[in-house]
């Protein structure tokens, strides 16, 4: 493997943990909205 692969290869890498991470927060926000929503319905049933 060139050395040039090797930089191909590490910024693959770096791309994909960074989409893998930014997906991982999204999910985190989804279920803490789902969370909240339901919240909201449950309070607006009493």
């Amino acid at each position: 493997m060139t050395t040039a692969e090797k930089y191909v290869t590490a910024a693959y890498c770096v791309v994909f943990g960074l989409v893998l991470l930014y997906v991982v927060i999204i999910a985190l926000k989804v279920q803490r909205l789902e969370r909240d929503v339901d919240a909201l319905e449950k309070d607006g049933d009493g």
